[in-house]
């Protein structure tokens, strides 16, 4: 089955937030984006990254703010295609799907940020477009966050609670251990 890598925002606005002490899940995140990437660039597979630019210019995502660019252990490199959304779901508003499709991919794998976010809107839009969709586990995180009630999650809650909710549902749930294992 043909698969592409979908790399989700992964962009130094979130890395301010860590920086700012934000609470995260996942602190191996980073590490397994680089190694999924790692062994996708070795065999030649298709790795897409998808960047959000906010279109407030308060927002730091903003194609103009520091927050937009790339972290750099997931920069594209060579012709690795980037796909610019400014929506959540990577497939609305932009070329994806036809990209996608014109390249005959059929499954999909997500990794990226944030787990609940951006990262979970791929996912599901993926699942609804037909695509056999994986999701890497830990290769996504997510932060504390307060719900409308005044009731405070933690980012491993979330975390958590994204995943059951993709498993089965929307596609599999694995680890990148489990991704890397099945590829080779």
């Amino acid at each position: 089955m043909k698969t592409a890598l979908l790399v989700i925002d992964v962009q130094m606005a979130l890395a301010h937030d860590d920086a700012a002490g934000a609470a995260r899940s996942c602190p191996e995140a980073s590490g397994n984006i680089g190694r999924l990437l790692a062994q996708f660039r070795t065999v030649g597979d298709t790795i897409i990254h998808v960047h959000h630019h906010g279109t407030d210019a308060d927002d730091p995502f903003h194609p103009d703010a520091p927050g937009s660019t790339v972290q750099p252990f997931a920069a594209p490199q060579g012709d690795e295609q980037v796909v610019i959304k400014h929506l959540s779901s990577a497939f609305g508003g932009t070329t994806l799907l036809a990209d996608l499709r014109n390249a005959g991919i059929e499954r999909v794998i997500i990794c990226g940020a944030t787990a609940n976010h951006c990262a979970e809107s791929a996912a599901r839009s993926a699942s609804s477009l037909g695509f056999d969709m994986i999701y890497a586990s830990d290769a996504v995180w997510a932060y504390d966050a307060t719900g409308p009630d005044g009731v405070t999650h933690t980012a491993a809650q979330i975390h958590s609670v994204t995943l059951a909710n993709l498993h089965g549902e929307f596609g599999a749930v694995h680890s990148t251990d489990e991704i890397l294992a099945a590829l080779t």
